[in-house]
């Protein structure tokens, strides 16, 4: 089992679930200094085969490969940031696409094929998503800079009447990038099923809401808005909430994302499969920024109608499918991930209040 970009977050977490259950892992990482900081340490089982690379330098994926042929590839390793990837789309479109072709070529190099390939991809592959407005249902271009000027932030419908989100699905929602980094994700999904399909390999695509919880990096400024929230709430910090404060998204645990991923590993798809993996339950960012305000008695949050430009409006999802697909179900509820998170960052005290702040 070898896990890309297995050192950060989700992979870290992943591992020690996977060497737990018996599996023998491996990880590549290329520890990447925006999201281990300087003197930040490893926290990889002691078991776990560690090896510094880069995925998008050939040299690195073939020292991997002679050692080691691995039965399931968890491919983690990518560059985040939604707004980030509009201003160094070249250093996303190198580490999410080209690594991912980096990979395939060097498992032909060596005459491996493994017998999975397990892709952490995005809910930010649908953009925008399907809305409905009057019985119905259609895809919304992305925001305009002019429209969240002037400040309107819901789609209308074709007729110019109100709209409302529609939950996310991989079966039936078309993918509809908004920005670049959304665009790279999908384009992994695309390139690892090509070569899967014509190597008698098969993927599993995980399409993940927004993942938090203890062992996110608080030194990365794009590491996501729980984190950022929790931070400043933690400092008695007020906290701004964007646009009117009803930006809808479905926050998901690590533990609840490891277990999805683990339910993968342990089922292996026989066909292509791609399910959404959240919590299933939509909150508005003022929801969020309120209740993290008061588990830690800070003032309460502001709307302040800022915005950020390639930001999409609402991304929740149907969980339906991933937990019949995966037998797997989410027991995080929002409240107790906050406050497992918030117990986690006063524990580290000197990064949380080092930290700088932040994309979601």
């Amino acid at each position: 089992m070898l896990i890309t970009g297995g050192a950060g977050f989700i992979g870290s977490a992943l591992a020690r679930r996977l060497v737990d259950a018996g599996y023998d892992v491996a990880v590549m990482d290329v520890l990447h200094p925006q999201v281990h900081s300087r003197n930040s340490t490893v926290d990889l089982p002691s078991a776990v085969r560690f090896f510094t690379g880069d995925v998008t330098h050939a040299p690195d994926w073939d020292a991997v490969l002679r050692l080691i042929q691995p039965s399931q590839i968890v491919h983690l390793a990518a560059e985040t940031g939604t707004a980030q990837s509009l201003s160094e789309a070249t250093r996303h479109g190198s580490v999410n696409v080209v690594g991912t072709t980096q990979l395939l070529d060097a498992l032909s190099r060596a005459e491996h094929v493994p017998e999975q390939f397990v892709l952490a991809s995005s809910r930010a592959v649908y953009g925008e998503g399907a809305w409905e407005s009057d019985g119905h249902i259609f895809y919304p271009p992305p925001r305009s800079h002019a429209q969240l000027l002037a400040g309107i932030w819901d789609p209308k419908g074709p007729t110019g009447k109100a709209a409302e989100p529609i939950s996310s699905s991989a079966g039936r929602t078309e993918p509809r990038p908004t920005n670049v980094y959304a665009s790279t994700k999908l384009a992994q999904e695309h390139i690892l099923t090509a070569w899967a399909a014509a190597h008698d390999s098969n993927v599993s695509v995980l399409r993940l809401q927004n993942v938090y919880g203890p062992g996110q990096s608080l030194t990365n400024s794009y590491t996501g808005i729980v984190a950022l929230f929790a931070r400043m709430s933690r400092r008695r910090l007020p906290l701004e909430v964007y646009e009117d404060g009803r930006i809808l998204r479905d926050f998901v645990f690590i533990d609840d994302v490891v277990d999805a991923l683990f339910a993968a590993v342990r089922r292996p798809a026989t066909l292509t499969r791609r399910v959404d993996i959240g919590s299933g339950v939509p909150t508005t960012i003022h929801e969020l920024a309120a209740m993290t305000a008061a588990l830690c008695g800070a003032p309460d949050p502001t709307v302040v109608g800022k915005f950020r430009d390639g930001d999409v409006r609402a991304a929740r999802c149907d969980i339906a499918p991933a937990t019949t697909e995966l037998d797997w179900r989410p027991k995080w509820f929002l409240e107790d991930g906050l406050r497992a998170l918030l117990n986690w960052i006063d524990g580290r005290p000197e990064i949380a209040d080092s930290a700088s702040l932040v994309d979601s």
